[in-house]
């Protein structure tokens, strides 16, 4: 018998190897550390709203419209390559030719209507509606239902659809019930993501789709191991060219000193969440660098006006006063964010409220405050996580101390997820939180989480009768002057009178790196690897 090496030897059989072996795939396979994928252990934008899901989903899905995150933050063409208004309840978009979807469908104006309709959505139903549409599959231990906080955020998303309109095989028209001035930006959510409807359909149940969601990214799916890695293989069939990295590899890695070990020992290629202090330790490399900065994003700290101590708004417009945001940004960032004019971004452009201005730092006026309201040092809870937020645990720190020399006796209680830090049991009190603004409108934040169909309301944190009322008129008005006199208003309400919440800096984010790729951060936590942001040298 010939040995192996022999048999390569043979003229024929090398005639043949070396054909193979110059159309092997030279792209790289890139690994990016993170401190964690996924916060519901799920890939589908309808459940996974959140910072460290933003990473990840434009590789694999795509929305109709993009919003420009790594250029000038304006609204470009996606799987739509135009679109116009009808009315202002109507916006008719003509769709990309020759799109297919990662199970090698070609994208159709059907597929379109049913990413948004009520089988994914839900959007306008109640938990028992949706149960009785879908019902469940037999031998399944879970049905098609979607989980309750899936028809909470299309309802937050899309509170004036009323349906799609599929118009002709390339043309789908969305049509509002009411009025909408955002409609376009809200089609760039990545709620929006089109998705494959056999595929859909084909899935045993809304956990097996939403594990391994079928997309029209650069990137597939390979496999998702929830806690641990997500894999995502190039697909060459790609509308927008042929992705240039071979494999994706996001390894789940809570420990900043770990990532930045990965990455310094050649394990990875990026590291993200890095904190600044952590900027010199990187850069000692002369192969590596960190890059990025502030983002469309607001760390926040929230009240539950429902807890004995802060059903007074004196108590919590106290808590406002007693926080040095200024010392935050320059302890903790050396003064590379900004406390920011409220909850509010420079990119809203006309709607920008630009002479508000945070609560002033003041002890004086915050023991006024507390002395008025009765209080006398009783605790109240404080609930986050470890870190999950670059610098969370440092910020909770100096936050605590400014409270306590106010005089608010505030107890810290560290928490394993975000089910935990909102979860009613115990009393609920103060938390950590963020807030993105996905679009150029203070809809896009304000109203999404703070207004009716906001987070706060719908775990019972917090309301307001009259915000409610002008979250809807700024929803539905097209007079921009008066919506500019309503988001004022919803930010006096928010943040002074009835505070639901308070701004403490614009967020930073920044991400360690190999220095030979010629790759550009985001104004978001998304992380774009298509060609045209990708480049590296021989």
């Amino acid at each position: 018998m010939m040995r192996r090496r022999h048999l390569l030897a043979t003229p024929a059989l090398a005639a043949l190897a070396r054909p193979a072996m110059a159309q092997a795939d030279q792209r790289p396979v890139v690994t990016i550390a993170v401190q964690k994928i996924s916060n519901t252990n799920t890939l589908e934008t309808l459940r996974e709203q959140s910072n460290v899901g933003s990473r990840t989903w434009n590789s694999y899905g795509e929305t109709l419209i993009e919003q420009s995150w790594t250029g000038d933050l304006a609204l470009k063409p996606s799987l739509a390559d135009s679109w116009r208004r009808i009315d202002d309840r109507t916006v008719e978009l003509t769709l990309r030719d020759g799109v297919r979807f990662h199970d090698g469908r070609t994208m159709t104006a059907e597929d379109v209507a049913f990413s948004f309709g009520p089988e994914r959505m839900g959007w306008n139903m109640t938990v028992e509606q949706a149960r009785n549409l879908f019902g469940t599959i037999p031998g399944q231990s879970a049905g098609r239902t979607p989980p309750p906080e899936v028809l909470a955020v299309a309802r937050r998303v899309y509170p004036g659809l009323e349906r799609i309109e599929v118009v002709d095989a390339r043309t789908v028209r969305f049509v509002n019930r009411v009025p909408d001035v955002t409609l376009e930006g809200r089609i760039s959510r990545n709620v929006a993501m089109i998705v494959s409807r056999a595929a859909f359909e084909a899935a045993g149940s809304w956990l097996d789709w939403a594990r391994r969601p079928i997309g029209t990214g650069p990137y597939r799916i390979a496999e998702f191991r929830p806690d641990q890695m997500l894999v995502l293989d190039a697909f060459d069939d790609y509308w927008g060219g042929r992705p240039p990295v071979r494999r994706l590899r996001f390894v789940e890695v809570p420990e900043v000193a770990s990532r930045i070990n990965m990455l310094l020992s050649n394990e990875a290629d990026f590291a993200c969440d890095i904190p600044p202090d952590q900027i010199s330790t990187v850069e000692r490399s002369a192969r590596h660098q960190v890059v990025g900065g502030t983002i469309m994003n607001h760390r926040l700290t929230v009240f539950d006006k429902n807890h004995p101590h802060l059903r007074n708004p004196l108590v919590r417009r106290a808590f406002t006063h007693a926080i040095d945001r200024q010392a935050i940004v320059e302890a903790l960032w050396g003064g590379r964010t900004v406390v920011p004019r409220g909850l509010q971004f420079d990119f809203y452009g006309e709607m920008l409220q630009r002479d508000w201005t945070a609560p002033r730092y003041d002890l004086a006026e915050a023991r006024r405050l507390l002395r008025e309201a009765g209080y006398r040092g009783e605790p109240i809870p404080y609930r986050l996580l470890n870190n999950y937020y670059t610098n969370q645990v440092p910020t909770a720190q100096i936050l605590v101390e400014g409270w306590r020399a106010a005089g608010l006796n505030v107890q810290i209680e560290m928490r394993e997820n975000f089910p935990q830090v909102l979860s009613r049991e115990g009393h609920r009190g103060v938390r950590d939180w963020s807030n993105s603004a996905s679009f150029n409108d203070p809809t896009s934040s304000i109203t999404t989480q703070h207004g009716p169909d906001g987070q706060q309301w719908q775990v019972g944190e917090w309301r307001n009768d009259e915000f409610g009322m002008l979250s809807r008129e700024i929803e539905t008005s097209t007079d921009q002057a008066r919506r500019r006199v309503v988001f004022r208003r919803l930010l006096e309400i928010a943040e002074r009178e009835d505070p639901a919440y308070t701004v403490l800096h614009q967020s930073v984010n920044l991400t360690a790196k190999r220095r030979d790729i010629a790759w550009q951060p985001a104004q978001a936590f998304v992380m774009d690897f298509r060609a045209r942001n990708w480049g590296a040298s021989t």
